[in-house]
């Protein structure tokens, strides 16, 4: 286990040195893992980073204003509205490693634009070591690792916690002081909401999605799972009213694990399940059912795609 003290010193040192005179700018999400890079790229070089949040427009519930109130103590936060310019990406494609690749290169367009902005050349990110771990083993392609372009317009890019667990970043972050709703926050997929819905990305998946996420994280909070979320995994007949409809599916997913490397699917009594899938499907009129996943990784990845 690393000792948080020691890792941010030399942290601090390490990002110091890497990025020198430059300016940079650190790809900020409202995760533990890019949160922490940044707080530590902020201690380092100050004035010469801009933090910058990408609103995708597959982020969580209410991600944009959460972001603006916990990092407003950064004083050049840009946050830049890129969600028709992601769907417009995302449009017709259907296999998840080709939606994960399409995510990751817009990412890095849209760091670059910004970059431009602030005479950038380095680009931090918080990819932590399962991320390499799952895109060296081509088990998925992670959006800041697998999914990068093969050219890419920085000098460099700096990843302060490239070799630490997600337990690792989370005792940083203690040790850093961050707010509670970042240290202890569940995992969120860099590719967002995309890879939590079965073949095209559209408006329509992602609110029931999204709406579906934040229930389940709501109801399950009391279980402290590792991760826990909601997917759209296809369409199937129901009944609303006196009508038939052909509604979504949206799989609850709840897993308990140490560091994602691999998990287990949580027990979660009939009740909470019941109260679940009828909050899902009452509070979105084209939802049909709901099914829980039992499946442990492995053989199961924890998302979907």
């Amino acid at each position: 286990m690393v000792n948080p003290t020691e890792f941010i010193d030399e942290a601090v040192e390490s990002i110091t040195e890497q990025i020198g005179d430059d300016n940079a700018i650190i790809a900020l999400s409202g995760g533990v893992d890019s949160s922490v890079a940044a707080t530590l790229a902020y201690r380092a070089v100050g004035d010469q980073l801009t933090p910058v949040y990408v609103d995708t427009g597959l982020m969580r519930k209410g991600e944009t204003d959460q972001i603006r109130e916990t990092f407003s103590f950064m004083e050049s936060l840009e946050i830049v509205d890129a969600r028709e310019r992601f769907l417009e990406a995302l449009a017709g494609v259907t296999d998840p490693e080709e939606k994960r690749k399409v995510i990751g290169e817009q990412f890095i367009r849209e760091f670059e634009r910004e970059a431009k902005e602030t005479d950038a050349k380095q680009l931090v990110q918080g990819t932590i070591y399962p991320d390499r771990i799952e895109s060296e083993g081509n088990i998925k392609s992670h959006h800041n690792v697998g999914g990068l372009p093969d050219v890419v317009d920085f000098e460099g890019i700096v990843e302060p916690v490239r070799d630490l667990y997600k337990d690792e970043v989370r005792e940083v972050a203690r040790e850093l002081e961050l707010e509670e709703i970042i240290s202890e926050r569940m995992p969120f997929p860099g590719p967002g909401l995309a890879v939590r819905i079965i073949g095209e990305v559209t408006p329509e998946k992602v609110e029931v999605a999204r709406e579906s996420c934040h229930v389940v994280e709501e109801e399950l909070e009391e279980y402290e799972p590792w991760q826990a979320f909601a997917a759209v995994i296809g369409k199937a007949t129901g009944v609303k009213g006196d009508n038939r409809v052909h509604g979504w599916v949206v799989a609850v997913r709840s897993v308990e694990s140490r560091d994602g490397m691999t998990a287990r699917a949580q027990e979660i009594d009939w009740q909470t399940l019941q109260r679940i899938q009828s909050r899902i499907t009452g509070e979105n009129e084209n939802v049909a059912r709901v099914v829980y996943d039992v499946t442990h990784k492995p053989p199961a990845t924890i998302e979907y795609e």
